[in-house]
């Protein structure tokens, strides 16, 4: 169960990251989720290249809240993580 909880934050993390620009969300959504998958990503640091992904995401996510990021980088990390996020659930 706790898998399937993480996953549906990387699938939520993933659509902020490739539609968030286009739907204006606030700002405080980008520095929640960016926050999560920072935290959540040091659970398993050491571990797997799962945990990287996340530190990944959650810094684009912190920097997109400060600086206006290119389209193509939300998209490809977006794609990344919103990946990893399906995969839980198989």
């Amino acid at each position: 169960m706790w898998v399937r909880v993480l996953g549906t934050i990387d699938i939520l993390a993933g659509a902020i990251l490739i539609f968030g620009t286009g739907v204006n969300l606030s700002k405080i959504v980008f520095l929640i989720f960016g926050v999560i998958l920072l935290v959540k990503s040091f659970l398993g640091l050491p571990k797997d290249f799962a945990s990287w992904i996340d530190i990944f995401c959650g810094i684009i996510l912190l920097l997109s809240v400060f600086f206006s990021l290119p389209v193509w980088v939300g998209i490809v990390f977006g794609l990344l993580i919103l990946q990893k996020g399906i995969f839980s659930f198989l």
